[in-house]
């Protein structure tokens, strides 16, 4: 499966020096951005271009075409990588993102199937457990669902989904989940 390449990421942390723990004189290190991509939720290093300087929550160009404000991505990090304000950021960001590509989650909820006999693929979501993936689709064999906010009026005793899928997408970039909904898992070097 070819994996889709990112055309824009959030910036969770900017070190306009670099890593306090890189070795090399200070005009040698290089500015680097902790970001997440906006479609694939991967957690990426970016090295900024020189005088720029990058806010936390400010969406950057990381596409192929002439980038404005990034030199270069480093690649992919895992979650251990991040600093303790990316981490802050990390969930406030994705919950933004989940309510900006709502219809995509939507359809997930209208969509989703089993991963096997015995789990849903709707049981991977925190909060939802056999009661609410049954309630969820027998609602949704009735009518499609059309907002998040259908999906909480219609199921009872659902609230937040937006933070709970945020929850989810956190759970599969800390790389320990066996099936992954949302974000490519990462290769583990051996």
């Amino acid at each position: 499966m070819l994996q889709k390449r990112e055309e824009y990421a959030v910036v969770l942390d900017f070190l306009p020096n670099g890593y306090p723990s890189d070795p090399r004189p200070l005009h040698m290190k290089p500015s680097i951005a902790q970001a997440i991509g906006k479609e694939t939720f991967i957690l990426l290093e970016l090295v900024a271009k020189r005088g720029v300087f990058l806010q936390p929550h400010e969406t950057v160009y990381i596409g192929s075409g002439k980038r404005e404000k990034i030199h270069h991505i480093v690649g992919r990090i895992p979650m251990e990588k991040l600093t303790s304000t990316a981490k802050t950021e990390l969930e406030p960001v994705i919950v933004e993102l989940v309510k900006e590509q709502e219809k995509r989650f939507v359809e997930f909820f209208n969509k989703a199937g089993p991963i096997t006999t015995r789990m849903h693929s709707l049981e991977l979501i925190p909060g939802i457990g056999k009661k609410h993936m049954w309630e969820i689709l027998e609602k949704r064999e009735e009518k499609s669902f059309t907002s998040i906010k259908d999906i909480e009026e219609r199921v009872k005793g659902l609230a937040d989904l937006e933070k709970a899928i945020a929850k989810r997408i956190i759970q599969e970039l800390e790389g320990k989940e066996k099936h992954y909904l949302f974000v490519p898992p990462m290769k583990r070097k051996e």
